[in-house]
């Protein structure tokens, strides 16, 4: 049994307050409703120790990460309809805006609530990958989860995370010489095409959303004979917001959507951005490279409660692509938004952000119980039944969200494993004398950025005088 054997792994990989970690991890599968609070855990049958051993678990608790990536990993794959490895990479915040005594907070992008009321609020922002399923679904299998902190490169963490999922992935065997190359999908924060660079050597697609006001280059022009003078490096602008830079396409068609109408593509072949040695090129030797890719423009009639949608760019590391490849590439773009039911999942049931913990690194083991949380409730999804309310439509054999899956995880809990061992009895501290205030006061930290990279090298130049 897949599960039960997972259970034992997780179990293996708590070095440290291994107990009150594992039940804690089925209390959250096994409370009744959203978890609202951490205090409320404990009153949940399952867990069966109290409130000092689970705040002592999350703030003392080891996890031995390595081997539970390499456990995640080993696990059954979903793939899409041609049998490739799809994967998302995507960043979700916690937000901590009052938390002044927690450290490596940094200022996280928020989306508001109407156009143009985006805030950035302190919090931990944490990075996912996932593999995605095909067709529309709200299950997506979590791979790996990273703390950004405040002397992070996004794109260079990203890239080493990306890399070690990759390599854990053809270890376990998921990946073989011959079969098709793993696809990569990111949005708009990520910095596509210096991560296509980054891992040219590995065998995955990079494929990545672009800002409508980027400015691209077309290949250069072939060069007359008898001509003197260096040649040119670049071709003309392809501005994306001015159509009149565009040249004729090398593919365009049309495809017949349910859900957003008749979608029209358009794709053109070996674009690549102009390079300049600032940011995080300043350092790079030697030329600059040219990272050609193709480049995808969707149009699609109205999209749900907007009848004016804008275009959509998109930019992938492999070139001479067919209409197959084109078509692919945009709907397993379309796939990606899948990862965001795993957030709301992940933040509104089963209870992400709800602690109020100091640490960065109790908010790691804890964002890793979660996600453990939500691998037994993906394996276990074939095996439970629906327990719908009576207000609920019946739900399809096989289509049953996380959140019902949820509902019937304590009857699966009884018949897996069950490792972990009863508490010991003993007596509650004596804890604080009465009147006593505590003279120890906890350090504020500052939230933002402590390292500043350089936009040119001029910069650089005048910094260190």
């Amino acid at each position: 049994m897949v599960l039960a054997d997972f259970r034992r792994d997780l179990y293996a990989c708590l070095t440290a307050r291994a107990d009150a970690l594992f039940e804690l991890a089925d209390a959250v599968l096994c409370a009744d409703g959203p978890m609202t609070s951490l205090v409320g855990l404990p009153l949940v049958a399952e867990y069966r120790r109290g409130h000092g051993a689970l705040y002592d678990g999350l703030n003392a608790g080891r996890i031995d990460l390595a081997r539970l990536r390499t456990s995640l990993a080993r696990l059954p794959l979903p793939r899409a309809t041609d049998g490739r490895i799809v994967l998302a990479v995507d960043v979700s915040n916690w937000l901590r805006p009052d938390a002044s005594t927690s450290s490596d907070r940094l200022f996280c992008h928020t989306y508001g609530r109407a156009r143009n009321q985006a805030q950035m609020i302190p919090g931990w922002p944490y990075s996912f990958v996932a593999a995605l399923e095909p067709g529309r679904t709200s299950w997506t299998a979590i791979l790996d989860a990273q703390r950004l902190g405040p002397a992070d490169d996004a794109t260079a963490v990203t890239a080493d995370q990306l890399r070690d999922v990759v390599d854990r992935l053809v270890t376990a065997g998921h990946w073989r010489h011959g079969d098709p190359p793993i696809l990569i999908v990111a949005d708009t924060g990520y910095d596509i095409t210096r991560l296509a660079h980054v891992l040219a050597d590995l065998p995955v697609q990079l494929l990545g959303r672009l800002r409508a006001d980027r400015v691209l280059r077309l290949p250069k022009p072939p060069r007359p004979p008898a001509t003197v003078g260096r040649p040119p490096k670049h071709g003309p602008e392809f501005r994306l917001n001015t159509p009149h830079t565009w040249p004729t396409p090398q593919h365009h068609t049309t495809t017949d959507t349910s859900r957003y109408g008749t979608a029209n593509i358009q794709s053109w072949n070996r674009l690549h951005p102009r390079l300049t040695r600032r940011t995080s090129w300043i350092d790079h030797d030697g030329d600059l490279p040219v990272i050609e890719g193709t480049l995808i423009r969707l149009q699609v009639d109205h999209l749900p409660g907007d009848r004016d949608p804008k275009p959509v760019w998109l930019w992938c590391s492999t070139t001479d692509a067919t209409t197959a490849d084109i078509d692919r590439w945009w709907q397993a773009f379309l796939r990606r938004f899948d990862l965001e039911h795993t957030f709301r999942l992940f933040k509104q049931t089963l209870g992400w952000t709800r602690p109020k913990i100091r640490t960065p690194q109790a908010a790691d083991r804890w964002t890793w119980l979660i996600i453990t949380a939500h691998t037994q409730l993906r394996l276990a999804r074939t095996l439970t039944t629906d327990l719908r309310r009576p207000w609920e439509r019946p739900a399809p054999p096989g289509r049953l969200t996380p959140a019902r899956v949820r509902r019937g995880f304590r009857n699966i809990r009884t018949k897996s494993a069950l490792p972990a061992g009863a508490p010991k009895p003993t007596r509650p501290g004596p804890g604080r004398p009465p009147g006593t205030p505590n003279h120890r006061h906890a350090p504020r930290h500052d939230v933002g950025k402590t390292a500043v990279r350089d936009l040119s090298i001029t910069a650089r130049k005048q910094r260190a005088g």
